[in-house]
């Protein structure tokens, strides 16, 4: 039986289109990744998105600043683990809320239960007692502007309200 021969330009080719094949596959996802992560020219406008702009709480309230003392503003991250709990509270100040990951669901007593994702704000109720309760599969994790001032309690201890 012959062996059939390839000339050796046929072979080169055979070998560069080889090569050139393979490095398309490899390089691909790095030009990929590499059109993504791109940064925006600097004299680009920002993106922008308000997440909430309110007057009034979630439950209606019409949002008061304390005015008796010098304004304070206190930011916390609240972490909770599926099917934890914050507990039955109020809070005598303006509180701005920012789910950065997971599920919160929030039960108001009468005024019904509501349900709060990642990226979304609440302007949070004050004087109506509420608990909020991580009903997602992960952590929870929330970030809380407070807008109150000196020597006022941001959060404070609530019984849970009567069922209308």
């Amino acid at each position: 039986m012959k062996v059939p021969v390839i000339s050796k330009p046929l072979l080169r080719w055979l070998l560069v289109s080889a090569t050139l094949l393979a490095l398309g596959w490899v390089l691909a996802p790095a030009v990929t990744v590499a059109q993504r992560v791109q940064p925006a020219p600097a004299d680009a406008p920002p993106g922008v998105r308000t997440v909430l702009s309110t007057g009034t709480t979630v439950t209606g309230e019409t949002i008061r600043y304390p005015s008796d003392a010098p304004a304070r503003i206190t930011v916390v991250e609240i972490m909770l683990a599926p099917g934890q709990q914050t507990g039955w509270h109020t809070h005598p100040v303006p509180l701005f809320g920012y789910v950065l990951e997971g599920e919160l669901t929030v039960d108001y007593g009468p005024l019904g239960k509501r349900t709060y994702r990642q990226g979304e704000g609440i302007a949070e109720a004050m004087n109506q007692a509420h608990n909020g309760r991580n009903t997602g599969p992960g952590p929870l994790k929330i970030l809380a502007v407070f807008m109150g001032a000196d020597g006022v309690p941001d959060t404070t201890r609530a019984p849970p309200p009567g069922r209308e």
